[in-house]
């Protein structure tokens, strides 16, 4: 049976560059970091803006909704996480957290737990319930941390991404990473936790130009994904459709089928490069982050997830 998948644009926003994009859980409320210092709250619906600040002078490359708590948590090149509450814009907490450039934080799904990875070359945990204080600092990786992600089926593990070209996955108990997987010839940007059934899989993106798929319980490339014609900034699995999502310097999208993993689709708006993928579990939306400005895209599809199986 093909696939078959429709594309169609709800919302386009000019802006300066976009380094992150996050979606709300239950309000139509996208977050959008800058380059320039400045979050945006807009509202995909009414195509209207709800918030804008300026955080800082330095680029926040890492913007996260924690929608239990009604905060935007963010991270920027000053080293600073700062905490805000996005219905009175109060800032809740600002601190130093980290000795270099901050590229990403993660939002626990139940604890209250970020973490925050670095140019430092060091992952944090943070625990908010304690003052925001440290309880574990994760050391391993050689060169700047691009990126982490938790385990949405095993929540006390997580996955990092970096440009020494590994990605590592740790439990959140112990400072040393369980086990490292190496495969990509160049720095990694970015990764993201899916399951097909019971088994788990990660997808990362690199400097390499490839994406590639991981069977977490082998510890094996079980794919890689070839076409992109510069770094792979940005990667995701839809939540509903059995899609992957790949985003580039080269400003290209491109879509693959994540059973086949056949090329399906391939986007360009030309907002030059794409930066970044924020996606929502249980939505159809996906908005992508570029140089100049914001596009969210709803997809709907032939298939879900459940009517699947990997043919790795």
């Amino acid at each position: 049976m093909p696939f078959s998948l429709t594309i169609e644009k709800e919302f386009a926003q000019n802006s300066e560059r976009v380094k992150s994009v996050d979606q709300h859980p239950t309000e139509p409320w996208i977050l959008v970091s800058l380059y320039s210092g400045t979050l945006c709250i807009w509202n995909y619906q009414s195509q209207t803006m709800e918030k804008s600040f300026k955080v800082t002078e330095s680029p926040v490359r890492s913007a996260k909704f924690v929608a239990r708590e009604n905060w935007v948590v963010t991270a920027a090149d000053d080293k600073y996480i700062r905490i805000y509450n996005y219905d009175t814009m109060e800032k809740i907490k600002e601190y130093e957290a980290h000795t270099d450039y901050i590229r990403s934080v993660a939002v626990h799904p139940t604890l209250p737990y970020l973490l925050s990875c670095s140019d430092d070359k060091v992952i944090k945990l943070w625990d908010w319930e304690k003052d925001w204080s440290c309880t574990q600092i994760f050391v391993g990786h050689s060169h700047y941390v691009m990126q982490v992600a938790f385990n949405p089926k095993d929540t006390n593990t997580f996955a990092s991404a970096s440009l020494d070209g590994t990605i590592k996955i740790w439990n959140i108990g112990s400072p040393k990473a369980e086990f490292t997987l190496d495969g990509h010839s160049k720095g990694v940007n970015c990764i993201d936790y899916f399951s097909c059934g019971d088994k788990p899989y990660l997808l990362s993106g690199s400097d390499d130009f490839t994406a590639k798929v991981w069977d977490i319980e082998t510890k094996s490339c079980v794919q890689t994904l070839e076409g992109h014609e510069h770094n792979v900034t940005a990667v995701c699995v839809h939540a509903e459709l059995p899609i992957i999502i790949t985003v580039s310097e080269d400003g290209n999208i491109h879509i693959w089928n994540a059973t086949t993993f056949r090329l399906e689709n391939k986007l360009n708006y030309g907002l030059e490069r794409v930066w970044a993928i924020g996606q929502l579990k249980g939505s159809n939306k996906v908005a992508f982050g570029f140089d100049k400005g914001t596009i969210v895209v709803k997809m709907n599809g032939s298939h879900t997830w459940d009517s699947v199986d990997l043919q790795a």
